[in-house]
């Protein structure tokens, strides 16, 4: 089969990149071949035979009218429809696979794939399509929102959402009723949803409910349960230290629990929070066996998030080590998490709540051995299992086309 991989990055940039290029390899792997559409980069490590890519759009190094140009190339890309026709033309692909597409590429190449009859799968990483800050949370408050999800994308302008700026947050409304007016996202033929709650969230902006497949992202398990070094009793933090993962409210508690050695792993504007808390130890970005020996040698780990997040990968390797986890209550973070089983829910936000939960698992060795173990048996959703489902649904569009 060939598979047309579209997301707007090319490298590993983040959770849908690490997703899209570790899928791809295990594609590859069984046989079929794999190309990749986006923008081009320095970084960019996998291509397309017809080595076309789009402009990088670099939105930071950019003024005057350079700015605005990219600016509304954001609604439509000319550039990225004409381009993936190339790469169709070239490649042939029998599906194309979506990923993050918006404001880089943008949903006009969607137009262009159903001009050659191919059927498109989308994963969604984010919710784009019901909230135009793509986060459904306001920075500036420090606070989740719904105000969007009824098609009024002009509460976006009003709270200024995209970076407290009313032209970013314009121009990002504008897309939505763009999009939306024209009914572009459900021309796409199965929507893939790593949680019900975001499957939840776009059937709310507009997306047909029959559209959806609810599949939770995979992880790359070992094929034993990895023996903890017990030598150190820590809790470990690992991603980006901002406001909206909850690290004000993470970094409260652990003033609050002054004999509990706390590890936090990333880098964000909120790093500076943790100088002067003894209990804190800052490594910074880490990645590779480094990360991995920090997540299975940890007690737990923690995810405090504020905003929705998706189906927080975190999460997902932490279980996958047999290391439990305390979530937030938001987003899809808590379909992961068992409470009393692989680990504790709290309510996003509450110091007193998330203390006594971390209160309840430390120092009861016995209780996290057991979960370690459940941790490990229940994370069964391996790469194999999730290609399979999925080149199940791309050979049912395919027979469906023909």
């Amino acid at each position: 089969m060939k598979i047309l991989m579209v997301n707007k990055f090319l490298y590993p940039n983040g959770g849908s990149e690490t997703y899209m290029l570790k899928l791809g390899e295990y594609l590859t792997s069984l046989g079929h071949q794999v190309e990749y559409f986006g923008m081009e980069h320095p970084d960019r490590c996998v291509g397309n035979s017809a080595d076309c890519y789009t402009e990088n759009m670099d939105f930071h190094n950019a003024g005057g009218l350079k700015r605005i140009k990219l600016s509304l190339k954001t609604i439509y890309s000319k550039e990225a429809r004409q381009k993936i026709g190339r790469v169709i033309d070239t490649f042939k692909p029998d599906i194309v696979h979506l990923n993050n597409i918006n404001f880089q590429l943008t949903p006009s190449i969607i137009y262009e794939i159903k001009k050659h009859n191919i059927p498109i799968v989308q994963t969604v990483h984010d919710v784009q399509m019901a909230c135009p800050n793509h986060k459904m949370y306001i920075e500036e408050q420090e606070c989740t929102c719904e105000k969007c999800l009824d098609g009024k994308y002009i509460n976006c302008v009003k709270n200024k959402c995209l970076h407290n700026s009313t032209m970013k947050s314009a121009i990002a409304a504008l897309e939505s009723y763009y999009y939306h007016r024209k009914d572009t996202y459900n021309l796409v033929d199965c929507y893939i949803c790593p949680s019900k709650f975001m499957a939840d969230v776009i059937v709310k902006g507009g997306v047909r409910k029959e559209k959806i497949q609810v599949m939770h992202n995979y992880c790359n398990r070992k094929k034993s349960l990895p023996q903890k070094d017990k030598s150190k009793k820590y809790v470990l933090y690992f991603g980006r230290l901002s406001v909206e993962k909850g690290i004000k409210t993470l970094v409260q508690v652990c003033r609050e629990l002054p004999d509990i050695q706390f590890i936090f792993a990333g880098t964000g504007p909120l790093a500076e929070m943790c100088d002067g808390v003894d209990n804190i130890d800052a490594v910074g970005f880490k990645s590779g066996q480094e990360l991995k020996s920090l997540i299975s040698n940890a007690l737990f780990s923690v995810c405090p998030s504020e905003c929705n997040d998706n189906c927080p990968m975190s999460v997902i390797e932490s279980l996958s080590m047999g290391t439990p986890v305390i979530c937030s209550n938001l987003g899809g973070a808590p379909e992961l998490v068992k409470p009393h089983i692989t680990g504790e829910v709290f309510k996003a936000g509450d110091i007193t709540d998330l203390k006594e939960k971390i209160l309840s698992l430390y120092n009861y060795e016995e209780l996290l051995d057991q979960m370690s173990r459940q941790c490990f048996e229940l994370s069964t959703n391996t790469v194999e299992k999730y290609a399979e489902k999925l080149t199940d649904i791309y050979e049912k569009l395919l027979k469906c086309r023909g």
